[in-house]
């Protein structure tokens, strides 16, 4: 039985992938160690997910391991060889605050943890696909520099600009302000596609805008839909950082990210690199969240403002996803923005 391998496999990304390729009926193998938790505490915490998927999903086995061990993925790796299809390398440390706390740990996981699998795919594993789940931050703060215009709730391009359907993957990642966060992605991304360019092995990136959907463990750092969500429902105080709260974001679902993973995975293309997001179908401003939040929720959202964005934030940002639709036409959106926060919503109530 072919085997997929995915790591982070009780976060948002991770556990949506275990649930499709279990339900299609592949053995799944998690690795997920729960530093969330150490991250961003009690509100980070994966376990009640891990005990979910495990309650659900008879063909997931899990291991508590650490992507920065090397013994301890080769060991996993060597036990599954022959029989891993697929990696979804969702494992990370997210929050560009956290890493400017502790650069060390931001690089050893998002880096260093992610050179170790890639040797552990080339060592055990050559034959399987890797898809590693980057971010829009390797970027850096260029988007900031883009002509946008002020509107009531949000920036905005002009509608002329080569830009304004979304950022594709021509915008360069160099010379910027990245944020340690970022930073240390960037090695990952890179060395993912050497992998795939160098060495020939089946490598994908996916530099993701917001991953969001109902299993996200949302953070005050990290999670932005889903921790708003959790600020709605429970009165707590949500705090704005800078750019008057009309920084824009593209949000897409997981369910929609798992599946471009799909068809990355039946017909792969080594060390490809594709932005993807919730593009012009799903993006949404920190005030419209606000708006949104209010009519879903039918109470006052709580919130203050402090004039001072966070280093390398983005003021706008929405991927272009033509790159991506242009090797997989089959692939489609399957949820707008409004669908995605009353599912979050509801998980939301039913946890809380």
């Amino acid at each position: 039985m072919a085997i997929v391998l995915v790591t982070g496999s009780c976060g948002l990304i991770g556990s949506e992938t275990v649930s499709f390729f279990a339900e299609k009926g592949f053995d799944v193998v998690g690795i997920d160690n729960n530093m969330r938790k150490l991250f961003f505490g009690e509100d980070g915490s994966v376990l009640w997910n891990l005990m979910r998927i495990k309650a659900k999903y008879k063909n997931y086995k899990h291991y508590s391991a650490d992507i920065r061990r090397e013994n301890q993925i080769n060991k996993i790796f060597k036990k599954y060889a022959s029989d891993i299809a697929l990696i979804v390398h969702a494992a990370a440390q997210p929050s560009h605050d956290w890493a400017a706390k502790d650069p060390m740990i931001d690089f050893g996981v998002n880096a260093a943890g992610t050179l170790i699998l890639l040797e552990a795919l080339r060592k055990f594993c050559p034959q399987a696909v890797f898809i590693f789940i980057s971010t829009n931050k390797v970027y850096g703060d260029t988007p900031n520099r883009l002509p946008l215009i002020e509107r009531e709730k949000r920036f905005e391009l002009p509608t002329d600009h080569k830009f304004y359907k979304g950022i594709d993957e021509s915008m360069n990642i160099d010379q910027s302000l990245h944020s340690v966060f970022g930073a240390s992605k960037v090695s990952a991304d890179i060395m993912t596609q050497e992998y795939g360019r160098y060495f020939g092995l089946k490598t994908g990136i996916f530099r993701g805008g917001c991953l969001t959907g109902p299993l996200h463990s949302g953070a005050q750092l990290h999670g932005f839909l889903s921790y708003f969500v959790k600020c709605a429902i429970t009165g707590r105080k949500y705090m704005i950082y800078g750019y008057k709260g009309k920084q824009v974001r593209d949000n897409i679902h997981s369910y929609d990210l798992v599946n471009a993973f799909y068809h990355f995975f039946k017909a792969p293309r080594s060390g490809q690199v594709y932005n993807i997001g919730g593009s012009r179908l799903a993006n949404i401003s920190i005030l419209e969240a606000i708006d949104l939040c209010e009519k879903i929720s039918g109470r006052k959202f709580n919130y203050e403002y402090v004039d001072k964005n966070r280093i390398g934030d983005h003021i706008w940002w929405i991927s272009d996803v033509s790159k991506f639709k242009s090797h997989y036409p089959g692939w489609q959106y399957k949820f707008g923005i409004e669908d995605t926060m009353q599912q979050i919503y509801q998980a939301q109530k039913e946890l809380l």
